[in-house]
């Protein structure tokens, strides 16, 4: 087809996209505001459709071979001792551990490999888009200016596209009440494939997972609190709310503060839901994070990536932008709808604020994966087959229920 399309954000629906639009004719451009591939960040997982896609694009074996083998999820004391777990072969790869695991940052570069006839704008950004009846003329923070015929914001919770050509940030972005932050640190103990969190009143939480040198692991310091005032881009004034937040906590809570100052790949956000009604408008749309996300409450961000992505370049393939993308939206609003929904009791239930609470948590946890209740719990942990078909050429393919999960 020859259409061009200007793709913001070098993350996991940016290189997907791309990925497909170049297989459909397209010629996709992502500009991404970092120098290069973030590297690090959260561990994220493939589950359901999101593995099949995966599949589809041959990525599967490179996953696989930079997968984190994650044994299960654990809630500790301060002293280190274990107060409830979840085994990740307890739920079939369905619960807070999945079967495939993988570091963001690890995901992105083999999505960025496999787009190597893509090009790609790093340490850019759009700051102005306007669009007429044949293209969309985008204005970069270089001072360069070139015109697309399309243009599709991937560019996360914070998302630019969204701000210059759908309305404002409070407009689409719901705070659930936290804040997280992620970065590397040198392993303070073995955590023997173990994801470990260590709660401690007024809704803090200390996290390790692990890393693939046992060296080293990720640390997560999340915390509850209404809205406050900080500067995105100033990353020390961020690091400095959690030395403040989480100073005189126990176990290896010193441990990750101390760490802190030389954190490289060091991530710090609010824990929000993204909700925008019409994820297009005209011929700029929005995919992933940018247009709809649950939060890390929810999870199924990078299903959700990988998935939209996928949908959204398939229906390009068929149509013109004015039926592909409200098709787009109408194959995937169900599918989304479904994998936006918090779990029971959200951030209250996961970060108590009392003591009481906590114990109350550890209590519910060990009951559920109790002989007597494992099978119901892991019924409710499955839950219904993913909500969406996914297109193929001469029809949809609708996934089995049993790869659902």
């Amino acid at each position: 087809m020859g259409k061009t399309v200007l793709i913001s954000g070098g993350g996991i629906a940016g290189p997907a996209l791309a990925f497909w639009l170049r297989r459909g004719g397209f010629v996709p451009t992502v500009v991404e505001v970092a120098k290069g591939p973030r590297p690090g960040g959260q561990t994220v997982d493939l589950r359901g459709v999101s593995k099949v896609v995966a599949e589809r694009m041959g990525l599967l074996p490179a996953i696989e071979q930079r997968q984190l083998h994650e044994r299960g999820f654990e809630y500790v004391r301060e002293d280190g001792r274990r107060t409830a777990a979840m085994p990740m072969e307890l739920f079939d790869g369905a619960g807070p551990v999945a079967e495939i695991e993988i570091l963001r940052g690890d995901l992105a570069e083999i999505l960025a490999d496999a787009t190597p006839d893509v090009e790609y704008l790093y340490g850019d950004s759009i700051t102005q888009l306007d669009q007429d009846a044949t293209g969309v003329q985008v204005t970069f923070a270089s001072g360069t200016q070139r015109r697309f015929d399309l243009v599709v914001g991937a560019d996360g919770v914070h998302s630019r596209v969204r701000r210059l050509a759908f309305g404002p940030h409070e407009q689409f972005v719901q705070h659930l009440g936290g804040y997280s932050s992620y970065f590397t640190v040198e392993a303070p103990e073995d955590l023997n494939h173990w994801m470990k969190v260590y709660t401690a009143p007024g809704g803090l939480w200390v996290g390790l997972r692990p890393d693939h040198d046992p060296r080293f692991a990720k640390a997560l310091l999340s915390f509850r609190s209404p809205v406050i005032d900080y500067d995105y881009r100033d990353v020390a004034a961020q690091k400095q709310i959690l030395q403040t937040r989480f100073s005189g906590l126990g176990w290896h809570t010193q441990h990750l503060l101390n760490a802190l100052p030389d954190a490289q790949d060091f991530y710090f956000d609010s824990t929000s839901r993204v909700a925008v009604p019409e994820w297009s408008q005209g011929r700029i749309a929005l995919v992933g994070d940018a247009g709809y996300c649950g939060s890390p409450l929810a999870g199924h961000g990078t299903a959700l990536a990988l998935v939209g992505a996928y949908v959204l370049a398939s229906e390009l393939q068929q149509a013109d932008h004015t039926r592909a993308f409200p098709a787009y939206q109408r194959r995937m609003q169900p599918y989304v709808d479904q994998r936006m929904e918090l779990p029971p009791g959200g951030i209250k239930m996961a970060m108590p604020m009392t003591a009481l609470g906590i114990k109350y948590r550890d209590t519910t946890t060990r009951l559920m994966t109790s002989k007597p209740f494992v099978g119901l719990t892991s019924k409710l942990m499955i839950g219904k087959p993913d909500a969406i078909d996914l297109p193929r050429l001469g029809g949809p393919l609708r996934v089995p229920a049993e790869k659902t999960e």
